[in-house]
C-alpha cells in the first residue's frame, strides 16, 4: 500500500472503529449502571408513587426516581413501548394490552404493593348516607336523574367519574356497572383531585375516587351496601382488607420482567415496613 492517500483513509477508518467501539462500550456501562428510575401510571397513585419515591430517594440518595400519572392506560402503553421503566396500575392488565406486549417482546410482570377501596362521595350537605350498588349503577347508567329515586330531597344529580384511559374507570365500570356503558351525562373529570373539587362545590353532585383522594375536599364517603338486605360498609383498611367492602381493588407495579437493579430497590422499598406505612399514612391499605 504505497499510495499516501489511501494509507492515511486506511488509518482514519481505523481509527474511527476503535472510537465506535469505545462509544458503544460506554453506553452499554452506563445503561447498566443506571441510576434513575421512570415511573408512570394511574392518577390514584400517583400521591402514593410520589411519597414512596421521595422517601426512597432519601434513604438511597444515588438513585434518582421521577413519577408522572396520566392514567393507568397511559402507564400501561408506556411498559408496552418502552418509554417507562414501571408502570403503576390501579387495575389489571387487559387481555388486549398483554397481547400487545408479547408482540412486542415485552415479558409482563405484576406485583401488588397496596389495596384501595373506591370511595363513593357526595356533599357534606346531601342528606343521603347509604348507598346499594344497585343504585349507584342506576345513577351512573343514567336510570336515576333525581336525588328523591334514592329517598333524597327533589334535586337533579350531577354524575362525576374519571376519564376513560383511568385504571379506576375501568375498574368501577367492570365491577359496578357490570360492564354497561355510562350514560352520556355523565362528566368526565381528569383527575380524583377534580372530583374531589367539584363535589366540594356543588351540592347535588356524586362521584368516586380511591381512598388516599377522600380528604382532597370537603365532600362526605357514602356508606356502600351490596344489596337492600345487606348491612351498610363504610371504606376503610379493615374492610377492604377483609373484603366486606364491596368496591375494593388491588394497585399493582408493572414491570418488563422480574424487577432488577434500581427497579427493585424501589419495588423492595414499598414492600418494607417503612415503605407500606407510607401507604397506610396516604390514605392506602397496606398488604398485611
Amino acid at each position: 500500500m504505497k499510495n499516501p492517500a489511501v494509507k492515511l483513509a486506511v488509518l482514519m477508518l481505523v481509527l474511527l472503529s476503535f472510537a465506535a467501539a469505545g462509544c458503544a462500550k460506554k453506553d452499554k456501562t452506563d445503561s447498566k449502571d443506571k441510576k434513575s428510575v421512570t415511573i408512570k401510571g394511574s392518577d390514584t397513585m400517583v400521591h402514593l408513587m410520589s411519597s414512596l419515591a421521595e422517601a426512597f430517594m432519601k434513604k438511597t440518595p444515588e438513585v434518582q426516581v421521577s413519577v408522572t400519572g396520566g392514567g393507568s392506560g397511559t402507564g400501561i402503553a408506556a411498559i408496552i413501548n418502552g418509554t417507562t421503566d414501571i408502570c403503576a396500575s390501579s387495575r389489571d392488565m387487559q387481555q388486549k394490552e398483554k397481547d400487545q406486549a408479547k408482540e412486542k417482546g415485552i415479558s409482563i410482570v405484576e406485583k401488588v404493593i397496596a389495596y384501595d377501596g373506591l370511595a363513593v362521595i357526595v356533599n357534606p350537605e346531601n342528606p343521603i348516607k347509604d348507598i346499594t350498588m344497585e343504585q349507584i349503577k342506576k345513577i351512573y347508567t343514567g336510570a336515576y336523574k333525581n336525588w328523591k329515586e334514592l329517598g333524597g330531597p327533589d334535586h337533579p344529580i350531577t354524575v362525576l367519574s374519571r376519564e376513560s384511559n383511568s385504571g379506576t374507570y375501568v375498574f368501577f365500570q367492570e365491577h359496578v356497572l357490570n360492564k354497561e356503558n355510562f350514560d352520556p351525562s355523565v362528566k368526565l373529570m381528569p383527575a380524583s383531585s377534580s372530583i374531589a373539587q367539584s363535589i366540594s362545590q356543588d351540592k347535588w353532585s356524586i362521584g368516586y375516587l380511591g381512598l388516599g383522594y377522600t380528604k382532597e375536599g370537603n365532600v362526605k364517603v357514602l356508606n356502600v351496601k351490596k344489596d337492600e338486605n345487606s348491612p351498610a360498609i363504610t371504606p376503610n383498611h379493615n374492610t377492604v382488607l377483609d373484603k366486606t367492602y364491596s368496591i375494593a381493588r388491588p394497585l399493582f407495579l408493572i414491570f418488563n420482567g422480574e424487577p432488577v437493579g434500581s427497579m427493585k430497590l424501589v419495588y423492595d422499598y414499598a414492600l418494607s415496613p417503612d415503605g407500606q406505612k407510607i401507604v397506610e399514612e396516604t390514605g392506602y391499605v397496606t398488604l398485611k
